[in-house]
């Protein structure tokens, strides 16, 4: 009586199932066929039961699926196929669709038999080659879009040439567009302040090459172009991030949290601490220590994060001083902290430090456009971390960052 509502049970999950189902013995001849496969295929079950499973397959195909077939038989385990490869099955109608084939085994009187699972993946093809049509549509909108800046670029070289070759235009002008021509200038002088690093990677590594004229030197030569490729690398992703600043305040920048081993954040941070090498005054040094495990971030962010704090201490502090950078994992919280020997922050300014265009009263006179902590704060609150500052005027500073994981 079991026996009889197994198998009851069995035909009815068989042949109601959602997925095509086709059972073959070990010569590959079907002994099975349910209701989906039928709606799939096109054929009855009747028509299909005893011919050969490649009955089922585009013509190209059947000589190359018998041997995987005995393959299979030879040594059946339990798979799914198509990994790295298009398959592709074949209706009655000859019309050819792709597949993807899940395989399953299982003996019956020391009778072996294969179980084919087979889902028509037409529909997620099709999607797939929109998705790809419409990546390369954005790919051109973008090309265009850079032209665009180039050329606009050009043009707002031309003007402020014109500009500076007639000192009452420029005055006329500069009180017509005082607006815009203040959040040029303020863009200008960030774009300034972040490129400076990635410029300066680019112009050590492209004077160096020029020394590395033997053919032995070849390594060396490839390292310097790396760096350069980097570096521009960087500067394109720092500009779309400068171009994103209204999308940051709307939720709209991606992150990406990715999960970092000990040696692999070590290495992103020393790539950092490396770029900061050209920005550093004399005698300036910055020790540095991570014990921290593996934690998750953002290695964009991060980077931009301590890319800025590193060059601001750099900025403001004087010669021959040491600059800290230390990470830690404490209670499941990614911790690390920058500290500098320099002018320090009034207690006063601290409280305004982390909005948008502020600058500290004695660092007027020095350059900076007050959008670098701003950033900063920003890329912590999309990681979900926090940043803190401690300071004390003709001291130091040190920011404390915080990122739960």
């Amino acid at each position: 009586m079991r026996q009889k509502e197994a198998k009851y049970q069995f035909e009815a999950v068989f042949n109601h199932a959602t997925i095509g189902m086709i059972i073959a013995d070990s010569e590959g001849r079907i002994t099975q066929f349910n209701r989906f496969a039928e709606t799939q295929f096109g054929y009855s079950e009747e028509e299909v039961i005893g011919e050969s499973i490649e009955m089922l397959l585009p013509v190209e195909m059947k000589e190359r699926h018998i041997h995987h077939r005995d393959q299979f038989i030879k040594a059946p385990s339990n798979r799914a196929m198509g990994a790295g490869r298009d398959l592709f099955a074949k209706r009655k109608d000859n019309t050819v669709f792709p597949v993807e084939v899940s395989l399953s085994h299982f003996k019956k009187e020391e009778e072996s038999f294969v179980i084919a699972f087979i889902i028509d993946i037409s529909v997620r093809k099709k999607n797939e080659a929109e998705l790809a049509e419409s990546t390369e549509k954005i790919k051109i909108i973008n090309t265009e879009l850079e032209e665009k800046i180039d050329s606009r670029t050009k043009m707002l070289r031309e003007t402020l040439a014109e500009l500076e070759a007639s000192k009452e235009n420029l005055h006329k002008a500069l009180k017509k567009e005082r607006e815009l021509g203040d959040l040029k200038s303020r863009f200008v002088t960030l774009a300034s302040h972040e490129f400076r690093t990635p410029l300066s990677t680019i112009l050590l590594s492209a004077s160096l090459i020029g020394k590395y004229t033997l053919e032995e030197e070849d390594v060396k030569r490839q390292k310097h172009v790396d760096r350069i490729k980097e570096a521009v690398n960087n500067m394109r992703d720092i500009l779309e991030d400068f171009l994103s600043l209204g999308k940051l305040e709307e939720g709209q920048v991606d992150v990406n949290m990715e999960l970092l081993s000990n040696e692999e954040l070590k290495e992103e941070l020393y790539k950092v601490v490396n770029s900061m090498e050209q920005l550093r005054k004399d005698g300036q040094k910055i020790n540095f220590e991570c014990n921290a495990d593996a934690v998750k971030v953002d290695k964009k962010l991060m980077a931009s994060v301590l890319s800025n704090l590193l060059s601001n201490a750099i900025k403001f502090s004087p010669e021959n001083s040491k600059i800290q950078l230390k990470c830690e994992m404490s209670n499941n919280v990614f911790r690390f902290m920058v500290k500098d020997a320099g002018i320090g922050i009034s207690e006063e300014d601290q409280q305004h430090l982390f909005e948008r265009f502020f600058r500290a009263q004695n660092a007027s006179n020095i350059q900076g456009t007050g959008l670098g902590l701003n950033i900063v704060s920003k890329y912590l609150e999309l990681m979900g971390g926090k940043i803190n500052c401690k300071s004390e005027i003709n001291v130091g500073t040190t920011f404390y960052i915080e990122i739960p994981q």
